[in-house]
Parts: C-alpha cells; structure tokens; sequence
C-alpha cells in the first residue's frame, strides 16, 4: 500500500482541501499570526470570534503541523477514489461540523485548565480519516525492524501519532473529536454515508482543479474512481463487462491507481482483467470481494 504515483487523479475535493490549508497557513504565518490562532473558551463564549472557528478548520498553528497535516491529507485522498467526490464531500463536511461541535463542547468544559486549550487545523477531517484507514485499507506488505514487526500502514499511524503529539494537549484533544466523528460517519449515524450534495458542488470542485500529469482529458469524478477511457475504443459501462470478450492486458497506470487505494497488486491486476480493464468496475470487484 502507497500514496500513488497518481497525484491528485480523481481527487479534486481533496486537492481543493489541501491548497485552502496551505494557503491559509501560509497567510497567517507570513502576517505572524500563529500565534492568533487555536480556540480558547473566552474567543467562542465571550468575545464570539467566529472568524476563529473558520481559521481552525484550515489553518495549522506551525510549519511541523502543516507538513504532517498536509501529508496526511494528501495520503488520504485514496477514501475519496474508493466512494467518489460527492460523497467525500459529505465526509468533510462532517467530520468538520461534528468535530468543531465537540471542540467547542470541551472547551465549555475544561475552561479553566488553560487559556488556549485548541491548537488550529484540519484535525477534525484528518483524524477521522484514521477510522476507514484502520478498518478498510488492507496491509500489503509486513516487515520487521530491529525484531519489531511492521507493515506498510505503520507509517501512515507514525505520522498522525506525530501530529496528534505536536502541540500535547492543545492538539490532542482536536484529534480525538476527529476520530469520534469518523466513528460516527462509519456508524452511518442519520443515514449520513447515503448523503449526497447537489451534483453541480463537485462539478464546481472539478472545474476549480487543474489537469492532472497523467489524467484522461474529460475524466470525471461522479463514479467510484472516475470516469475513465475504454481501452476497447469505446465508453465502457458500469456494468460487468460480459465474460466471452477477450481480455486484454491491464495498463500499468490503472494497476497503480489501484494499488494506491490500498488493494494488493497482483488482486487488482486479476480485478482490472476481469473487468476488461474498466477501473471502475475492478474497484467494485475488489471492495466487493473485501465485504465477503
């Protein structure tokens, strides 16, 4: 398992997602303003500074935490190839909403342990990333070090532990309102992993990023992993394709765009032979044969 060669491919909210922190971060560090931001009992019940509930979700505090951050994030955008940008979008979005409710909720709470308890940041969507990391990203690889045993995931976990420590009890607490709201998106709490936003959200997304080095001219991202062009010189459906057409050797590219969503390499090639090469329909295939 590995971030991809792919970039951004397929991920347009999440490219979105990550240059809003980058250029928010950026803006307040240049304007000296790191140490304006984090959330403390007196900014939200008192002097109402709303405008540090909006820097909170993008903003990270130091240039340690934006890089993690921004790894992470960046790592993540597997989740939004696996159930596509309309419904990644309902994942931010509340993950957001229902950690900020929980940060806001302890800082009620604990007041007076000290006066700037919150550190900024997306900590909220990061750690609720962890949830569908630990349940559903395989290991496809173990090793050990020094007898210690190891699989690719580890270091994925090393870095949100990193990020989670930066800022001690400032960050700690940020992080684990973000995994107590992925465990509620995973519960499917109001029905909420059917939602979907209106179509023309992620159109928007998807008009706002740049081509991808790489990404098929016209590609889309309504479908699972997007749309992507038939290697038989025609659209391909979502349906399976029929078994009596002969099979054609699977692309490099659309193998590693598998791989990157966490499957095992050898399981996507047969996946991607089996669906003549429609990346789509492999990845139903896959996650399908994970569910049984």
């Amino acid at each position: 398992m590995n971030g991809g060669p792919s970039g951004f491919n397929n991920a347009p909210v999440t490219r979105i997602f990550v240059i809003a922190c980058a250029i928010f971060t950026l803006s307040f560090g240049i304007q000296g303003g790191f140490t304006k931001l984090g959330l403390s009992y007196q900014d939200i019940f008192w002097k109402l500074r709303i405008w540090k509930l909006l820097a909170s979700v993008f903003a990270f505090s130091s240039t340690p935490e934006l890089l993690f951050g921004l790894y992470l994030l960046y790592y993540f955008r597997v989740f939004e190839r696996q159930i596509g940008s309309n419904k990644y979008s309902v994942f931010i979005f509340f993950s957001i909403v229902i950690s900020l409710l929980f940060e806001v909720l302890a800082l009620g709470l604990l007041r007076d342990l000290t006066p700037n308890l919150l550190t900024s940041g997306p900590y909220g969507v990061i750690f609720a990333s962890f949830v569908p990391f630990f349940f559903d990203i395989p290991v496809s690889t173990r090793f050990r070090v020094f007898g210690v045993r190891f699989s690719d995931k580890s270091f994925i976990y090393l870095a949100g532990i990193q990020l989670l420590l930066s800022s001690w009890k400032r960050s700690l607490l940020p992080g684990m309102c973000g995994i107590f709201a992925g465990s509620l998106y995973r519960l499917n709490i109001f029905g909420i992993r059917k939602a979907k936003f209106p179509e023309f959200i992620t159109s928007f997304f998807s008009r706002l990023s740049w081509p991808s080095t790489g990404s098929p001219r016209g590609s889309t991202t309504r479908n699972i992993v997007g749309s992507m062009p038939s290697y038989t010189g025609r659209q391909v459906e979502r349906n399976y394709p029929a078994p009596m057409v002969p099979s054609v050797e699977p692309p490099e590219e659309s193998i590693a765009t598998l791989v990157s969503m966490g499957f095992d390499r050898n399981a996507a090639r047969q996946a991607l032979v089996q669906a003549r090469n429609d990346i789509n329909a492999a990845t139903n295939i896959l996650l399908e044969s994970q569910s049984h």
